[in-house]
């Protein structure tokens, strides 16, 4: 049996929210992402198939509804008002998460990929020149064709490509996964990142000093952690 047998109001919910991967493609539809291989993106371990079985049924349940693209070409999924509620609902697991299960992070919870993706959306390109700026990212612990990734601002969009767009980089950025994904996360500072030598920032003094503007910070870093320090054995 796949549901609960139950009629109580949280094992129905339970039913369509909880099933494995479900709440991330939920967190990527709140976060904005509208278009399957955006989606892909957000939630990269999981197959085409399934993200494309999750989705059939949030759209059965009645979350989610699949439309034209405003292009004309393809198709975009969209919360419904069903689905536009549950955003407070993906926001406090975050916000639980970060308070309660913030722990160090293993191997397995690095993705180069991810961040980046995570990163793009919350660029604030008012804070650079208001012309093209390229910053250029290399990460020194994963696989080469992982490690280069560029961040394109123009007017008030900022595009992620996995491969050089060709245009002059205006700042440079050597790190590794872990000290970025802390960085990101506000548990380690930008400033403490680079007086540290563990992330170099390369490129214009005005540049650099409006880095920190500039990239933002997850939306969870505000949030401090009251986990309980584990006791030594």
């Amino acid at each position: 049996m796949k549901g609960y047998g139950q009629f109580c109001p949280v094992a129905k919910a339970a039913e369509v929210l909880a099933e494995r991967w479900t709440p991330l493609v939920l967190r990527e539809l709140t976060c904005g992402s509208t278009h399957f291989n955006d989606l892909r993106r957000g939630v990269p371990l999981m197959s085409s198939s399934l993200l494309s079985q999750r989705l059939k049924f949030l759209e059965r349940q009645g979350v989610i509804e699949r439309r034209t693209a405003g292009s004309g070409r393809g198709s975009e999924y969209q919360l419904t008002d069903a689905g536009r509620e549950l955003e407070p609902v993906i926001r406090t697991m975050g916000e639980w998460g970060a308070r309660w299960v913030r722990s160090q992070l293993g191997p397995g919870d690095l993705d180069v990929g991810l961040l980046m993706w995570d990163m793009h959306r919350s660029v604030r390109p008012e804070n650079f020149p208001r012309r093209r700026a390229v910053v250029a990212f290399e990460f020194t612990d994963v696989p080469r064709n992982k490690c280069h990734w560029w961040l394109v601002c123009e007017g008030n969009e900022a595009d992620l490509c996995m491969t050089d767009p060709g245009f002059e980089v205006d700042l440079f950025i050597a790190t590794d996964v872990r000290t970025m994904t802390a960085v990101w996360m506000g548990d380690i500072l930008l400033e403490s990142a680079i007086a540290s030598g563990a992330l170099e920032a390369h490129g214009p003094t005005d540049l650099r000093r409006r880095l920190k503007d500039w990239l933002g910070l997850s939306a969870f870093a505000p949030v401090k952690s009251r986990r309980p320090a584990l006791a030594k054995a």
